[in-house]
């Protein structure tokens, strides 16, 4: 045999040992699956044998089980093996799908991108013919730039430039107002609720609802996403225009007012002002649909805002009162439910510090919540003095600052009577009714802390309009006894002279002067002297004035003529206390301004209606909007970017309002009622309305460990500072 014939047999010899391996493995596990049968049938020999029952219950429900078999067996063996086969067939296939439909999702995508030139074409179309396909596949844009950064598998258009984003928010917020109403068949401006309700049973609406819709919610979505105050100011006085069409769809109008009075309470620049026309211009065109959810929203707003009070914020805490005011003339019937609701949980809130008389129940009193309330509801009365519906409330009201005023009597609330007073002068000048004013500044003139010369030295300014309590010490600093003297001069000086051309003003200054001239006497203080003599000389020149008209007057004080006294000379202003009240008038501006630290977040002048700054003259609007559109809408901002991640100097700015607020709040605690002393902190009559008084042996007591640790840490610095010397 040649080489070529003993290789043949070796691979005829290893293939026959192949075909017995393949041979011996499948007997191996036809045996194995054989013996398995068998046990099997072994088991069910047994369950029968012991549970005749369980196993003539298998009989009826299970005979697949029971007609188990070894030719089963080997069925199910080979089908297995087929089955492995299948499968690894089927893997592959999968594969090959999966590749295929990932690159037809490509192609989907680079299909559906959305570029400049698309936005450019619809917009023309729109422009030149108003085309219905125009408008949707805008809108579609429109909702996908509203979205993006949302879950992509809810638009088929989904990806896009910042570009192409301002483009598209740009076009469809400036033109979206007229294409609707051009295919809803409507004015180009304006209208009320009825023309949407009797728009709503036709055609037009039907077909075209789901854009109304689809425009307002998607604007509602990307507001919640917006950070710059420009975009969202720009974006609310679009949607300002259409805002006639919420009526239609109620949950849309609720969301849209929690949104536009969250950005009215704390927006910054214009946006206040921009939120509140939106909102004002909602209630006037809707009427009851909205009005009591923006009263009471508005009203919440307002006291969340002006918990803490500085400087800085007054203003901005007088536009929001400004604001809600302006709200209330919008129906004064409907307001006069809301504001008697109001002024009534002010009044039981000053019932329960009357009869508790504890620290919690003034608390809730002299706080500055409660008094921006009074300071709001006072604005309301004096601007619609003259209407019937709204005058009412102006005797419960002055009741309530007048409890107020004389809860607590001490010096150290000075500051929140001398505000009750000046509520007060309002609510009289406006209404014409006489309020005793004078009772309550003479009372704080007649209190020996402002009778005594200052032994705290000069101290720091006191702007009293940002504070409701002092400290003690500051108390007997120079700076607070001009503080309260002055004011208590102008107040007194503003409530004469409302009463400056009446008839009966001798009698009514009569004891007024009297207490003065006592004050005069026993006060210490030279400059103090000086004032009030000049205000002495000022009222007996005004009894003089009007003693001079009474001689020549034949009419009883009970005639109705007694109102036409001296009519001429008070639209002059030409009494000797009008002329005198201009000039402390001017004192006090310039006294305030030179304590303004700095100007008020949304502009000085943003609390005058009427004014250049909120201007409603539509065609001036539609002459700048596009420059203010472009303006907004020129960043690379996209929603769901930066709104969710914000750049540290957002968050170091964060921190340090956060830091502020903690402040303010510490220095609130400072300013609660603790010694609830009737007249003055250190008299030795003991009468207080604290319910644990503190003894002077104790309060030094109390200093005692102070001083002892402030020495400690003294010793211990000095130790550490010989250490470190004797180191080098």
């Amino acid at each position: 045999m040649g080489a070529k014939g003993k290789v043949k047999k070796l691979k005829n010899e290893t293939l026959h040992e192949e075909e017995v391996e393949v041979k011996d493995n499948t007997s191996n596990t036809m045996s194995e699956s054989q013996q398995k049968a068998r046990e099997h049938v072994q088991q069910l020999q047994r369950l029968q044998e012991k549970d005749p029952e369980f196993y003539q219950f298998l009989k009826e429900h299970d005979k697949e089980l029971l007609e188990f078999d070894d030719e089963d067996m080997d069925e199910d063996v080979e089908s297995d093996m087929d089955d492995e086969m299948q499968e690894d067939e089927e893997t592959d296939a999968q594969d090959i799908k999966h590749l295929a439909t990932a690159a037809e999702k490509k192609d989907k995508n680079s299909k559906h991108v959305i570029t400049s030139a698309m936005v450019d074409s619809w917009c023309n179309a729109i422009q030149e013919g108003a085309k219905l396909g125009a408008v949707r596949s805008l809108m579609k844009a429109f909702r996908a730039a509203c979205h993006y950064g949302d879950d992509e598998s809810s638009t088929k258009l989904n990806i896009m430039s910042s570009s192409v984003f301002n483009k598209i928010m740009l076009f469809v917020l400036s033109e979206m107002d007229g294409i609707l109403r051009a295919l809803l068949k409507l004015p180009p401006s304006g209208g009320k609720k009825e023309t949407i309700t009797d728009l709503m049973s036709t055609k037009q609406w039907k077909n075209y609802s789901h854009l109304v819709k689809s425009y307002f919610g998607n604007a509602l979505h990307v507001l919640n996403q917006m950070t710059d105050t420009e975009m969202i100011s720009f974006t609310l006085k679009r949607l300002r225009y259409s805002s006639i069409f919420l009526a239609a769809f109620p949950s849309l109008l609720r969301r849209y007012i929690k949104v536009v009075i969250h950005f009215w309470g704390t927006g910054g620049g214009a946006l206040p002002v921009v939120s509140f026309l939106f909102i004002r211009d909602l209630c006037i065109r809707l009427g009851s649909d909205c009005l009591d959810e923006c009263f009471k929203g508005m009203y919440k707003a307002y006291v969340l805002n002006c918990q803490f009070v500085n400087a800085t914020k007054l203003q901005h805490i007088q536009f929001l009162g400004n604001c809600v005011t302006e709200l209330i003339g919008v129906d004064l019937p409907a307001a006069y439910q809301h504001a008697f609701v109001f002024i009534r949980q002010l009044a039981m809130i000053l019932r329960e510090a009357l009869t508790m008389k504890t620290k919690e129940a003034f608390r809730k009193v002299y706080e500055w919540k409660y008094m921006n309330c009074l300071e709001l509801w006072t604005g309301a009365i004096c601007a619609y003095s003259t209407e019937s519906d709204f005058m009412p409330l102006a005797y419960p009201l002055t009741q309530i600052i007048s409890g107020v005023a004389r809860l607590v009597p001490t010096a150290r609330y000075f500051p929140l009577r001398l505000r009750c007073v000046r509520m007060l002068n309002r609510i009289a000048a406006s209404s014409g009714s006489f309020i005793p004013v004078s009772l309550l500044l003479l009372d704080m003139l007649e209190m020996k802390e402002l009778n005594r010369p200052p032994t705290g030295g000069v101290g720091k300014a006191v702007d009293l309009r940002t504070i409701l309590k002092v400290s003690k010490p500051t108390l007997k600093t120079r700076a607070f006894q001009e503080a309260c003297v002055f004011s208590v001069v102008e107040e007194l000086a503003e409530h004469l002279a409302h009463w400056s051309y009446s008839v009966a003003f001798f009698e009514l200054s009569f004891i007024p002067a009297v207490r003065l001239r006592n004050f005069c006497k026993s006060t210490k203080i030279e400059r103090f002297r000086r004032e009030m003599r000049q205000l002495i000389r000022q009222i007996e020149a005004n009894g003089d004035f009007t003693n001079k008209k009474r001689t020549s007057v034949s009419f009883l004080p009970n005639d109705p003529a007694a109102s036409s006294f001296l009519e001429n000379e008070k639209k002059t202003g030409a009494s000797p206390l009008s002329q005198y009240v201009a000039t402390l008038h001017e004192r006090s501006r310039q006294r305030n301004d030179s304590l303004m630290e700095s100007s008020v977040l949304v502009g000085a002048n943003s609390s005058v209606f009427g004014s250049k700054q909120i201007s409603e003259n539509d065609d001036d609007e539609d002459d700048t909007r596009n420059e203010e559109g472009t303006a907004a809408f020129s960043s690379s901002w996209l929603p769901g970017i930066d709104s969710k991640t914000e750049s540290p100097k957002v968050e170091e700015k964060k921190k340090k309002k956060r830091r502020k607020v903690s402040q303010e709040e510490a220095a609130f605690d400072e300013d609660v009622v603790e010694d609830l002393v009737l007249s003055s902190d250190e008299d030795e009559d003991g009468d207080t309305f604290s319910p644990e008084p503190v003894s002077p042996k104790q309060q030094i007591k109390k200093r005692k460990p102070s001083a002892e640790s402030s020495k400690k840490k003294a010793q211990f610095h000095a130790k550490k500072s010989k250490k470190r010397k004797k180191a080098n």
